[in-house]
Formats: structure tokens, sequence, C-alpha cells
């Protein structure tokens, strides 16, 4: 293959859990209401994992529908984007690529809160360029609820569980599906802001959790709400004038689905009219790094998305992250 190898997209599937929840499930244990939730959030019901269900359970799922979206059932590598792996040690990725049956490719995890999707497309360009794998299985999976504090009603109602995953293979710059250039960015200074603050090592090594409160996700909401829009509207500005777009040639615009608050401001900011945004937020909440490719599997299953549409994807999280790249939709069946 003449030139350097691009990660071009050849199949797409999501999983959602079984078990839906809605606002006024949430309403009966919290201090809330649907009207209260639907105005804050655009938020009308989420999908939740069941008791004993693990983020590689989600993502081994998403992981077979898209190896057989793609028609392919063996890739050179596995790439798991989560916050939710089942457990801190070992990483989750080489048990699902075991549960896929993939034998013993590389497997390994990417920690970018709900800009995973993002920073895990770098990373599986990043091992088809080099020559690593000739396909790479990137999976997005959050099991989300189970670090929501249930008793929190300003993040149990907006988070959510899900998994999406697509096929890459190695390919060509300008043909279809072919993944543009990445812009991505973090601010380390404002971790604070999106956290779990128990847990890690620094923890450990100071002695037992003095507030349970710890062990759960908290935000800042005013705070994230105002670093989301703008560090999307910048990312999506930067990725499409890489990829030589005015925004005006943006025929899909794929936000990661934080805030339905959050979305409408960066689409304002951007000028991207609604017709052309890209959103399931009210249908399954806010799915951490899973939101993406969920939204981009949906979509394209029910015709919002197709072939030839030149797509804008971005997205922000923690740590703080961010990060946004462009593609052309290529021919492709979800499943």
């Amino acid at each position: 293959m003449n030139g350097a190898r691009a990660a071009v997209l050849s199949g797409i599937g999501a999983y959602t859990p079984p078990d839906l929840v809605t606002n006024d499930d949430l309403a009966q244990r919290l201090d809330t209401s649907d009207a209260w939730i639907r105005s804050r959030t655009g938020i009308a019901e989420r999908y939740v994992v069941a008791p004993g269900t693990a983020t590689s359970d989600l993502a081994v799922e998403a992981g077979l529908r898209a190896l057989k979206s793609a028609g392919d059932e063996h890739v050179g590598a596995v790439v798991l984007a989560t916050t939710t792996p089942d457990q801190p040690c070992p990483a989750t990725a080489p048990q699902v690529a075991a549960r896929l049956g993939l034998g013993q490719v590389p497997a390994f995890d990417v920690a970018a809160v709900c800009s995973g999707f993002l920073y895990g497309l770098a990373t599986a360009s990043g091992l088809l360029a080099a020559g690593v794998a000739d396909s790479v299985l990137l999976i997005a999976a959050d099991a989300f609820t189970t670090i929501v504090n249930p008793e929190d009603r300003t993040t149990a109602v907006i988070f959510a569980d899900g998994a999406g995953a697509v096929v890459l293979r190695a390919g060509a710059a300008g043909e279809p599906g072919a993944v543009g250039r990445m812009v991505l960015g973090s601010d380390g200074e404002l971790s604070h802001l999106i956290e779990v603050p128990a847990g890690g090592s620094r923890q450990r090594s100071s002695g037992p959790v003095t507030d349970p409160a710890d062990q759960y996700f908290r935000m800042v909401g005013r705070d994230t709400y105002r670093h989301a829009v703008e560090r999307m509207t910048e990312a999506s500005r930067q990725a499409a004038l890489l990829a030589g777009w005015g925004i005006e040639d943006v025929d899909r615009f794929a936000a990661h689905q934080a805030n339905a608050r959050i979305l409408g401001a960066v689409s304002e900011r951007l000028g991207v009219p609604a017709e052309r945004q890209l959103t399931n937020i009210a249908q399954v909440g806010n799915t951490g790094a899973a939101s993406i490719p969920l939204l981009l599997s949906q979509a394209a299953a029910d015709g919002r998305l197709s072939a030839g549409h030149r797509v804008l994807l971005t997205a922000f999280g923690g740590g703080l992250s961010w990060g946004a790249t462009t593609l052309v939709w290529p021919e492709v069946q979800p499943v």
C-alpha cells in the first residue's frame, strides 16, 4: 500500500442492556420529576446494567455486532475505551478479546472518560499506521451507573450504560470511512471537575475511605458545562479545518451525548442546523465513552446517517480531555 496507512471504518455495532429506567422511575426514589430532568438534561429514559453485569459483558455484545457488520471474524488488536473496567487490575480488553475468540491478539484499555472513543480512534489509527495490526476492533463501553451515587440526583439522572464498537482496517486516507486527522487535548489542572476521588493509589496509600461519597463519580456541573462547550466547539472547528471543510460542509454532527443543553450550545456556536445534528440522548442518556459509537450505530440503522455524509465528531470528558475528528461515512450496515 502506497503512503501512510489510514484507519478505515468497516463495521459498526452497539448494545444497550435490557433494563430500561424512565424519569418517572427515578422520581420514585429521588427528589425530582420527569419535567425537571427533561428540562435540564433532555433525557427521558436510559438503560442500566442488572446486578452482576459488568462492562466486559456490554463490550462483548457490541464487539460481536461490529465484527458481524464488518464480515470479519478476526482482527489484529482490541482497544477498549472505558472508565468502568471490570477490575482495577488487569485491563478488561484481554478478557473481552478472549471471550470474542480472537486468541492472543494485543488488547488493552484506554481511559479518557467520555472522550474515550476519540482517544481510542487515535490509538487504533496509530496501531494500523505502525503496522502492528491490519485491523483493529475498537470498543467503547461503560457501566457508568456502577460508579454513580444512586442518591445524587445531579448525576443519577444523567448517566447510563451501553457499548458501541467499530472495526477499523488499514486503508487509504482518501477513501470513504477513513478517519481524518485527530484533534486531542487535556487539562489536568482541572481534573477535580470530573472525578471519582477514592479507589486509586492516592487514596489507598492514605488509608481507608473516610467519606463514602468519595467512592462515587462527582462533577462540578456549571464549570463542566462551560469547559465542555468551549472545548468541543474549538476542537470541532480545528478538525473541520484540518479536513478542508467549512462548518457548512458538515452533513452530520455527532457530539458526545453529555447533556441536551451542552449539545445545543455547541451546535449554536458552530452554526450547525438542527437537521444536521445527530442525537439520541433522550432515549439512552449519557453513556460515557460509548456515547458516540452508540449514536453513530443507531443513526446509521434508522437512516439519519447515510453513505457519503461528511461527519464531524467531538467529545469532552474527565481529565479534562477532549477531541474531534472527521470522516466521510462509508457503506456499512450496523448490527
